[in-house]
């Protein structure tokens, strides 16, 4: 009796996982930059869906303007922190209400796409980026300039940037852990991890 032979993989399923495999990177940086920016557009179409069917409102998963925190806690000063590399996923909102970019910094249209893409292919190229600039509120970070900049290291799944820190000096400590989602607003999209 001979032992049975391993059973195959359908074929849609060995090269769906090839092309997992090869996902992001083509070899040609306009077209992985392109299929970057596609892929980001999309995440965020899929989370304003499931937040559509969860029934979340639309702000739930807008970022958190700056001065929404600081009036919250208590605006006492700030001070410059200098250049200092920050954690990615501690970046939860922006100096003035925008609506280009979601809570987690994906595109919500197409507008941004040719200065996204510009950027992401000169980060490609190896050209130099200048920092990011942010205001901190206890150990939440508040992009002043470099949206772009943060959406191409969130997509790219980077864990850390470099950033200009001003830091804001509240009367109630904004020691919040960015994991904790503490400006979920409805339960829904805000776990910012």
């Amino acid at each position: 009796m001979s032992p049975p032979t391993p059973a195959r993989k359908p074929a849609a399923r060995r090269i769906f996982h090839a092309l997992g495999a090869l996902r992001g990177e083509t070899g040609f940086p306009q077209a992985d930059v392109e299929n970057d920016f596609l892929r980001a557009r999309q995440r965020q179409v899929a989370a304003r869906l499931a937040n559509w069917l969860r029934r979340c409102p639309d702000s739930a998963s807008r970022l958190v303007p700056l001065h929404e925190m600081v009036s919250a806690l208590g605006y006492r000063g700030e001070r410059q922190l200098g250049l200092q590399t920050i954690r990615l996923d501690t970046i939860v909102g922006t100096l003035d209400a925008r609506s280009e970019f979601d809570h987690r910094f994906r595109p919500t249209s197409n507008r941004v796409r040719s200065r996204w893409e510009r950027l992401a292919l000169a980060q490609r190229h190896g050209e130099p980026i200048p920092p990011i600039q942010v205001y901190r509120v206890g150990n939440l970070h508040f992009v002043e300039d470099g949206h772009h900049r943060v959406s191409i290291a969130a997509a790219a799944r980077q864990e850390m940037i470099d950033a200009y820190v001003t830091e804001v000096l509240t009367r109630v400590p904004g020691n919040e852990d960015p994991a904790s989602g503490v400006l979920d607003r409805c339960g829904c999209a805000l776990a910012l991890s």
